[in-house]
């Protein structure tokens, strides 16, 4: 199974390839979307590194990988760069590849749920309705078991989308760090949606 395009109310999502590369050195040259992640910008040779993992990473499991989200009914608008102009405004990256961190699993039923915004896109909801229908095609398509999250418990946004897409906490643990950031003291925080969790929520629904 190839990833497939995923369309919400108000996003395209289409499989990350190397034409977005762009966009993805775009996306990272913004210190405050890398805040709490390396804390500063990325170099263009540093986003190459990680698009290169990330596609890696998106041949490990069928349908898994990572998505950049695009507008796509004008609820989300912008400057659209002439080589994506049939897709619409970029929006951020949506992520969705197998867990593959230390302290995650070697299970490939288990995928790590995440998601990147550009600033001007920020408190709209959108990493929400992404993840949500990212969550639906992790169980419903792929048929993992688990979707684990994790954020620096002071980033209040993340836990808000992981909050409001119905994932449950589950831990507060401490990684060791070479050049922590500010607040790395409080430590991470990982989240999940269970496959029964999932099919409850859409049952209720």
């Amino acid at each position: 199974m190839r990833q497939p395009i995923l369309l919400t109310a108000r996003m395209l999502l289409v499989p990350l390839e190397d034409r977005h590369f762009d966009l993805e050195v775009e996306l990272d040259s913004d210190p405050e979307v890398l805040r709490y992640i390396t804390g500063r910008a990325r170099s263009r040779h540093e986003v190459a590194a990680s698009h290169s993992q990330r596609l890696a990473l998106s041949g490990k499991v069928d349908g898994l990988g990572y998505w950049m989200a695009f507008g796509s009914d004008g609820g989300a608008r912008g400057t659209v760069p002439p080589e994506h102009e049939d897709e619409g405004d970029f929006i951020g990256l949506m992520m969705l590849p197998p867990a593959h961190g230390p302290d995650q699993p070697d299970d490939p039923t288990v995928a790590e749920l995440g998601y990147r915004i550009t600033r001007r896109y920020w408190r709209r909801g959108l990493a929400s309705e992404a993840s949500h229908a990212l969550l639906g095609h992790a169980f419903d398509t792929v048929g993992q078991h688990r979707v684990l999250a994790q954020t620096m418990t002071v980033n209040v946004g993340s836990q808000g989308v992981m909050k409001a897409v119905g994932m449950r906490y589950v831990r507060t643990y401490f990684p060791s760090w070479d050049d922590p950031l500010p607040g790395a003291d409080s430590g991470e925080v990982e989240y999940e949606m269970t496959r029964e969790m999932w099919e409850t929520r859409r049952d209720t629904r």
